[in-house]
């Protein structure tokens, strides 16, 4: 199993490449199930979970190949397919549950396991069942499995005025590909915002949906007979973009994060300006984020709370709680989106932070220094706020257990070397 060893107190600069989102990516690898010809997507990262999507995929049928170095890939999902994502191929990873929309459109059923991923929570799936049940699917629930299918006589999908109980991204994204081949109209809201959602409509509009709304939180489909094939570019993470901010603003120096769109990071960027952080939107060009250091002595802890889109993301929060590990002050870090994603903060405390839980709260008071150590990587967004810590901390640092970071981040640790970190990979 690898870990990474960081050799903290190096301040970063130069530029940073930003990778296609996977939020956005693995639904686009699904949206290619939608169509019969040829899909090519570019920028797509190279990550754990878009390696398994790709796996699943190509079990089902579906031809994939490779094209060129900037993360580009062609998927031909002509007949025959099996509509079919068997646990084997998708226990690690929670985006299974977006084959079921495309499958059971465009084919009329579909077999998918129950989600796996990281354990930060309930995730629960009964807001893609409900959703596509209205849309006039019959769905079971049998040994670990969604069992779907049109019923006798139906050949496809029929528009419906869809409301979840909660704001849900992958519930949104199912939606979307599902009623894009839905017989009349479908509404649906209150809608995920996140500008991966709005990514994906506008491949999907480019195959020949129609859809109008996306990107807030009532989106309007018509559905269309037939999709067809399309090229389109995966838009940059906002999240990588995001964590490599507070990767600079605690360990200083001057980066540019190259494709990094400033535009849909609002709420981060204004609690690191908040906290003393010098940020530049260059627009087409990128972000430009600059910190002196050390962190302590300029750096002002700052509070804030999770929320949907556009608000202060959960994949942002763990990274976000590293930076005030080591501000000037006290801050409160409220968790609402998922109950169990404090679990990097005993690792933290590890490193020397001070951190008190209360519930959905963490009340962390900044100290001037952390200190090397082994840590344990729990989950995704977990492991980038362990190697944020182990940038800062005097003496050596060694993550472990960061097979969850590679399901995310595209080349961390090289990337984070590129710009002057001292970190290594050892097997």
């Amino acid at each position: 199993m690898d870990k990474l060893i960081i050799r903290g107190g190096r301040q970063l600069r130069g530029e940073v490449l930003i990778s296609g989102a996977k939020n956005a990516a693995l639904p686009e690898l699904c949206a290619a199930l939608l169509t019969s010809e040829p899909v090519t997507l570019t920028n797509v990262p190279r990550l754990q979970d878009v390696a398994t999507m790709r796996r699943l995929l190509d079990n089902m049928g579906v031809k994939t190949q490779t094209r060129g170095e900037r993360g580009g890939m062609t998927l031909h999902a002509a007949s025959p397919i099996n509509p079919e994502a068997p646990y084997e191929l998708v226990k690690t990873m929670r985006a299974s549950v977006l084959a079921l929309g495309p499958l059971l459109a465009r084919f009329g059923e579909a077999t998918v396991s129950l989600p796996g991923g990281c354990a930060i929570g309930s995730r629960p799936v009964d807001q893609h069942i409900k959703g596509l049940q209205a849309m006039g699917a019959e769905i079971t629930v049998e040994h670990g499995y969604m069992i779907a299918r049109l019923p006798e006589g139906r050949t496809r999908l029929k528009g419906a005025r869809i409301t979840t109980d909660m704001v849900t991204v992958t519930g949104t994204e199912n939606f979307l590909m599902a009623a894009s081949l839905a017989e009349g109209e479908t509404v649906l809201e209150n809608a995920a915002q996140e500008p991966e959602i709005a990514d994906l409509a506008e491949m999907l509009i480019k195959m020949g949906a129609k859809i109008e709304g996306h990107g807030t939180s009532r989106i309007r489909v018509q559905g269309v007979e037939r999709l067809h094939g399309c090229e389109h570019a995966v838009v940059a993470d906002r999240i990588e973009a995001g964590t490599f901010l507070c990767a600079v603003a605690a360990a200083g120096g001057d980066v540019v994060l190259r494709h990094g769109r400033a535009d849909h990071l609002d709420a981060v960027i204004d609690k690191l300006l908040e906290a003393g952080v010098n940020i530049t939107d260059l627009g087409s060009e990128g972000i430009r984020v600059q910190a002196a250091a050390p962190a302590f002595d300029y750096l002002q802890a700052i509070s804030f709370r999770t929320t949907e889109y556009p608000g202060f993301p959960t994949d942002m929060q763990a990274q976000f709680m590293a930076l005030n590990c080591i501000a000037q002050g006290v801050s409160k870090v409220t968790e609402t989106i998922f109950e169990n994603r404090f679990m990097h903060v005993n690792e933290l405390v590890r490193l020397g932070a001070h951190i008190q839980i209360d519930g959905k709260v963490a009340v962390v008071e900044g100290v001037r220094a952390l200190s090397g150590a082994t840590v344990m990587a729990t989950d995704l967004r977990a492991s980038a706020s362990l190697v944020i810590a182990g940038l800062v901390a005097e003496g050596e640092t060694v993550v472990d257990r960061i097979y969850h970071l590679d399901r995310g981040y595209d080349q961390m640790e090289a990337k984070l070397r590129g710009i002057g970190a001292d970190i290594e990979r050892i097997k």
